[in-house]
Parts: structure tokens; sequence; C-alpha cells
């Protein structure tokens, strides 16, 4: 489902792949389980989010989705009752919410994780790296775009989250958006990154004197030499575990599919996650919990107000 299920754009070949997937698990499995059963409303899920407090976290089937619902509405909370200075978010988690929620916190539970996130603007995905950053208790960092804002800049940028991710053992998850890309090398600097843990001519002599030293009592506790190569080698292996890239793409235009037909990591080393158009039902939850606190005269007022946003959404869509 993960490597082949999410890389399809389409509803129809998402369908297809899960008619084979129970043809194949009837044929060589004998299975009686039903389409439903496994992908329908009651699909079977697995995370470690209902248990991120406990000593043993256990990635896990989870069979109650309200429990899980209930549980991320509870992080969601703490996050917007945190840091001052953090961005509050108001989010309905619907289903397919969180089915993404579920997605990225998979990846960003892994060492080497990363993830492109490919939807139209308004889709919910920096949100939903926020939350999932939140989760694991990673420091969310973003560029922001200045006047003077160029490559030099985001290399600095880069260089910064290197050192907390290779040095420090920091766990930081960088989102970066395609309106943020004002230079296409920023693009091949990520596909470096992506691709061996290095971008080439980013480290200067003083940075290099500065992970020689700061590595040196982490390659002691390691038991290992303390060479050049194997202080270099053991930086990059840190950078490429803590340093999770999330990548937020639109597929509008050609811009997506010439820069994965030139910078290949992006597809190679990433996790990539479709936000398809949100379906109807999607739709008038999220519009039904707007209103649930309105003062309306009945709730049946209430309820044709939330069908009528659920219906100029998808008409405007058209």
């Amino acid at each position: 489902m993960r490597v082949f299920h999410d890389r399809l754009i389409s509803v129809e070949d998402k369908e297809w792949i899960l008619d084979f997937i129970m043809e194949l698990l009837q044929k060589n499995f004998r299975s009686t389980l039903t389409k439903d059963e496994l992908f329908g409303e009651k699909k079977v899920l697995f995370s470690d989010i209902l248990k991120l407090e406990a000593s043993n976290i256990l990635y896990e089937e989870i069979k109650d989705p309200a429990k899980l619902v209930k549980s991320l509405k509870n992080y969601l909370e703490d996050y917007n009752s945190g840091d001052s200075t953090t961005m509050k978010m108001n989010l309905v988690l619907f289903d397919d919410a969180v089915d993404h929620m579920l997605r990225i916190a998979r990846v960003l539970r892994q060492p080497r994780g990363n993830i492109m996130l490919i939807g139209v603007g308004g889709s919910g995905k920096q949100s939903l790296i926020r939350l999932c950053s939140f989760l694991y208790d990673m420091e969310f960092k973003q560029i922001e775009i200045t006047k003077d804002f160029g490559v030099e800049s985001f290399r600095d940028f880069i260089k910064e989250l290197m050192m907390k991710a290779g040095i420090e053992g920091k766990k930081v998850s960088f989102a970066l958006t395609d309106s943020q890309i004002l230079n296409e090398t920023f693009v091949e600097d990520i596909n470096n990154e992506l691709n061996t843990g290095e971008i080439p001519n980013l480290m200067n002599e003083d940075d290099m004197n500065i992970i020689n030293n700061d590595m040196r009592p982490i390659i002691n506790e390691m038991g290992k030499e303390e060479t050049p190569d194997v202080i270099k080698q053991v930086f990059v292996e840190r950078v490429r575990a803590n340093l999770h890239v999330c990548l937020c793409m639109s597929p509008v235009g050609d811009t997506l599919r010439v820069r994965c037909r030139n910078f290949p990591s992006l597809v190679n080393c990433c996790t990539l996650d479709w936000f398809s158009r949100w379906p109807e039902e999607a739709l008038l939850y999220v519009s039904s919990e707007f209103l649930k606190e309105l003062d309306l005269p009945s709730e049946e007022v209430r309820a044709s107000l939330a069908k009528m946003c659920m219906r100029i959404h998808t008409s405007v869509e058209d």
C-alpha cells in the first residue's frame, strides 16, 4: 500500500490496486476478508500515536478510530496552548486528514524518513506536518522569504539544520513548499542531501573544524577512531537519520514533473503522499464542525448551511 498505492494519482488506479491486492489475498492466502473490511469505512490502520508516552512505544493496529481522533484532538489542543510564538491551527480531523497524518507520522518516526506531499494549495499539507512534528517532539523548521533571501541564505539555513541534526543529534523536520523555491539551486541542494546526506561545497574549513571538534566526544562514546573520515561519516549518518525533509508540492502545471525528472532523489528518497480532492463527506463534516458553535434558529438551518458550504466549495472546483 505505502510503496505502490500512495504513489498513484487517480482514484481509478488506486481502486485497481486494491482489487488486485484482494485478488492476491484470496488466491494465495485463501482469505475470506472483504474489500470493505480491509479498505472500507472500518479500514485497517497502524500507528504508534496512541502510546507515544509509554515506555515501550509499539507500532500496532488501531482498532478504535474514535480513540485515535480523540487522541489527535488532544495533541492539537496541546499544540495550540503551547508556545505563544507558535502558529495556532484550527484543524478539523476528518477521516482523510487522519489517514494522511498516519502516513506522515510513519515517515517521521523512521530514520532517514523523508516525504513529498503532493496536492493543491490549501489542502492542509503544512498543518499536518506541523502537528506530526509536534507529536514526535521534533523541531519544525521553514525558511522565511525576505527581500534579500537567495541561494546563500538558503545554504546557510540548511547548514544550520545539518549542524543541529548531525552534531546536537536533534530531530528536525524541514518543510519546503514549491512557492518558497525561488531558485532551482534550492531543489538541487535538497536532491543532494536526500541522496547522500551532503551538499557539495556547503561546509567551509571553519565549519569542518567545528564538526571535527564537536563530534569527537560522540565518536569516543561510539568506540570509533577519531579520524577525519570516520568523523565525517558519522556526522553524515546522523544528519540523514535526524533531518527529515518534507516537501509540499503542487501537481498543477509541468513544474513538478520536470523537477522529478531532473532531480530523481525527490522520488527515490521520499515517500509520496497524494492529497486528492477532498470527498463531499469530508467537506460536509468540516462545514458542520465550523457551524457547530454558531447561534442559529434551528438544527435544520444548521444542516442546510453546512450542505450549502459543501456545494459552494465543490461547484467552485468544478
